[in-house]
């Protein structure tokens, strides 16, 4: 069953169609059927889960982010509303997002610029984060 967003607020449309919503943690939010958290910070009523992802960086733990990463794609292709949420809602949403798009198609040098050009122009903050999208696929 497709569910659509009643707020399109930080919702990119992946190349296959299906819709993810990256936003900050803690903000007012409509609800989503699942959420991927990479920052500390109050959990949504829905089910989610967290990503160990510190600010700036990279996921600490690869496999775990990837297998999150999947978890998602696969919920959002179902019809599922999916968010991405961190502390900012920049570098590290817009990383897993840009990552969301490579594992859905987009080419893995061409992520950054797909991200900030549908979500936010500067998704994607560090030099480790867009070497990081480049091992994704």
């Amino acid at each position: 069953m497709t569910r659509t967003w009643t707020d399109q607020t930080g919702v990119v449309v992946l190349p296959s169609g299906a819709t993810v919503r990256g936003r900050r943690i803690g903000d007012p939010a409509t609800p989503a059927d699942f959420a991927l958290l990479l920052a500390p910070g109050p959990a949504p009523d829905w089910p989610h889960r967290r990503i160990r992802w510190p600010d700036f960086w990279i996921p600490t733990d690869r496999a775990d982010a990837l297998d999150a990463l999947h978890e998602g794609l696969r919920r959002a292709a179902a019809g599922e509303r999916v968010e991405v949420a961190c502390r900012g809602g920049v570098g590290r949403t817009g990383t897993a997002l840009a990552a969301l798009a490579v594992l859905d198609g987009v080419p893995a040098r061409d992520a950054v610029a797909w991200v900030r050009t549908r979500y936010h122009p500067r998704a994607v903050e560090t030099p480790w984060q867009r070497r990081w999208l480049r091992r994704v696929a």
